[in-house]
């Protein structure tokens, strides 16, 4: 790009940046200079691809969506949360909104993960230990008591019965008075990453996709702020891929929710915008922030170029962030708070959206008030004292980080011709070709094998030493003192199966079973089933009712044995 073409562009982001709203903050170095918004090359100099790299807010976006970075808004603070049962996670959260946490992000239990109610055989022993139990709608009604849902953004980590725990939530804002479309948050619901890595599915891929995509054409009319899909790359990442794995499943992720949109007749320029995603932070600094910078740009590319978004908001990739719980070490756990530090500037740097630190002590429990506190403050600091805030980009023209963001995208769209190429002979799906692959990678085991080679090379170099990890292959002498960790005891789940049996006894039964009813009705026909399933949740019908009867009608997915 020559000097004139990049002046241009200076002119165009100015522009922009001065008639965007900024936050009323001091935006100066910590010994009092003035920092610019946003840096690029010098006056008069010629840059050859600098088009690749661009201004704040300008397409392909590599430097951010907002052409002001975080003077316009700072990244949400969103921590992750929730164990024992739906009073206990309230109090929780509570405490993470009353010491400046600007989000909540729900942490379900096993049982409720799976569509299991809590007196289920299959949750025993289970109930609130990963994180929350929620059997039905009165369960989320206390989880949110004295919390106001039409001013809080509430992000729900659960894909297999994402749609009926959101009907739930529903609920909850309904008897608190709440407008539906007033609601903000984040629903993950993606269910192609269940299949790839986290293996917490209930049916075959095809319910599962007619439900999701139920649920994008539901939120576009009914609850049009609220984001209904966060592709998530989290726990792909986490199974042991590759940075460049985790940026390029999770996107052709993406790529096969937008076809599934496209496939309803919907207008990817209205739901695209309800897309978000959901990344992992790793400890490899520099990678980490490239794969941020690279995503942006693939997804604003594929989104024009492929599928045809005209409007900036439908270009625009938004995600979240969680450092990296797979980097948490049970030896000499201090270290993790230096670890989830790294990890959190990292998504800074790279212009995440929101932002969750993981605790000290998750490695070897749910955190305590005390290591979550921390981790809270981790963000705090970054985000109050180190200045990265004052700058967008402030990596950008890096020469290292410029090669790592084009090594990264140039793997991923190996990687994307890859599982285009796994449809034999090129079959066609009817929601799109990228779906095509994603159903045949799943079926034929290729994602999880990917998966595998790539954290068995890594597991093997730690074995070697080749690796060096903190307290466990290298300085391992210490000094400290055993943790107090968090125990959920065994009576929050003699409590929650005692609760949910008063319940049901005390509900009418009759319309649960007609809402149950109307709801198989709607599976058969066709018809978009959110409406009767939120029915079916005003009822107090539980998770497990609705659930076990949608899997009397679809049956239950069970993975094919690898050879």
């Amino acid at each position: 790009m020559d000097s004139e073409q990049i002046s241009a562009g200076r002119a165009r982001w100015q522009a922009r940046y001065d008639a965007a709203r900024k936050r009323d903050a001091d935006f100066t170095t910590i010994s009092g200079d003035e920092v610019e918004p946003a840096y690029g090359p010098p006056e008069g100099a010629d840059v050859p691809g600098f088009e690749r790299i661009g201004w704040p807010g300008e397409y392909p976006y590599t430097r951010g969506i907002h052409p002001t970075g975080y003077r316009g808004k700072p990244w949400t603070i969103r921590q992750f949360a929730g164990f024992g049962n739906a009073q206990q996670t309230n109090e929780r959260y509570r405490m993470i909104l009353d010491a400046g946490g600007g989000g909540l992000s729900v942490a379900f239990d096993m049982p409720t993960l799976m569509g299991h109610d809590s007196d289920s055989p299959r949750a025993l022993g289970e109930v609130g230990h990963c994180g929350v139990a929620i059997d039905s709608a009165a369960d989320m009604e206390i989880l949110f008591d004295g919390i106001p849902l039409g001013d809080v953004t509430t992000s729900m980590t659960i894909s297999g019965p994402a749609v009926p725990i959101f009907c739930m939530y529903l609920v909850a804002a309904e008897r608190q008075g709440v407008d539906l479309s007033r609601l903000n948050g984040t629903l993950q619901t993606d269910i192609f990453k269940e299949y790839i890595a986290q293996k917490e599915w209930l049916f075959d891929p095809e319910p599962h996709l007619r439900l999701i995509g139920d649920l994008m054409e539901f939120c576009a009319e009914k609850v049009p702020a609220y984001k209904p899909l966060s592709v998530s790359g989290y726990h792909i990442r986490e199974a042991g891929s590759t940075a460049a794995q985790e940026l390029a499943f999770t996107l052709a992720d993406g790529f096969g929710y937008v076809e599934l949109g496209l496939s309803r007749g919907m207008d990817v320029d209205v739901f695209a915008p309800g897309l978000s995603f959901f990344f992992d932070a790793h400890v490899e600094f520099f990678e980490e922030i490239a794969k941020f910078r690279a995503a942006r740009r693939i997804w604003a590319r594929w989104m024009r170029e492929v599928y045809g978004a005209k409007t900036e908001k439908a270009q625009w990739l938004r995600f979240h962030t969680q450092t990296a719980g797979v980097s948490l070490t049970a030896q000499q756990p201090d270290n993790n708070v230096v670890r989830t530090a790294i990890e959190a500037l990292a998504g800074v740097l790279g212009g995440t959206n929101s932002l969750h630190t993981n605790a000290l002590d998750e490695v070897l429990a749910l955190p305590s008030a005390k290591s979550a506190e921390i981790a809270l403050r981790t963000q705090q600091v970054i985000m109050e004292e180190t200045g990265v805030a004052n700058v967008a980009d402030p990596l950008g023209g890096s020469w290292y980080v410029e090669a790592l963001t084009d090594r990264i995208e140039a793997e991923a769209e190996a990687i994307f011709q890859r599982i285009l190429d796994l449809a034999p002979n090129g079959a066609a799906h009817p929601i799109g070709p990228m779906t095509a692959g994603l159903l045949r990678g799943i079926e034929d085991g290729w994602f999880t094998s990917e998966i595998a080679e790539s954290s068995f090379a890594y597991q093997r170099a730690v074995e070697k030493g080749d690796k060096r990890i903190v307290g466990v292959n290298a300085h391992m002498d210490t000094i400290e003192e055993p943790l107090e960790i968090l125990r959920v005891s065994h009576e929050v789940e003699r409590e929650q199966v005692r609760v949910l049996a008063e319940r049901k006894a005390a509900r009418d039964s009759a319309a649960v079973e007609a809402a149950l009813a109307a709801m198989l009705d709607a599976a058969r026909s066709g018809a978009n089933m959110v409406p009767a399933m939120l029915d079916a949740a005003r009822a107090e019908a539980t998770l497990g009712e609705i659930c076990d009867a949608l899997r009397g009608e679809w049956g239950v997915y069970r993975e094919p044995a690898r050879i």
